[in-house]
């Protein structure tokens, strides 16, 4: 199984994590996240990063999701990737995060293509429907 590396602002990817655990009433296997704080130095949190990347890793790849593309946790998640074995996507949302929770055994490119459908599908203008 792929697993889960959030890395957000703040406390965005626990929020996800455990909003997650709601709706799917259990808390998933191989799921981690790194909160960033403004007073946190990146250089100070990339072997922290590292590391738990290591406790999310069972061999199979790791999914890196961030919240904003270009900001602090983007930009040590590019410092994580391994083409092939450590992917990352920005715009993490709830309905990104259950479509990778789904399809994580699947294989990279399926659960990337399904996590951005996910996340992208999740939003929408709910007067239209």
């Amino acid at each position: 199984m792929i697993g889960l590396f959030l890395i957000t602002h703040a406390t965005y990817g626990e929020s996800l994590i455990q909003c997650a655990c709601h709706v799917l009433n259990k808390r998933p296997l191989q799921i981690a996240q790194l909160g960033v704080s403004l007073q946190d130095d990146p250089l100070d949190l990339l072997p922290l990063a590292r590391d738990m990347l290591q406790l999310v890793d069972t061999g199979e790849g790791v999914l890196i999701m961030t919240d904003l593309y270009g900001a602090t946790p983007s930009n040590i998640a590019t410092k994580l990737l391994a083409p092939g074995y450590i992917a990352g996507l920005a715009g993490v949302n709830l309905p990104m995060l259950l479509r990778a929770l789904t399809y994580r055994d699947k294989g990279m490119e399926t659960l990337i293509t399904r996590a951005i459908a996910g996340g992208r599908d999740g939003v929408l203008n709910i007067m239209d429907h």
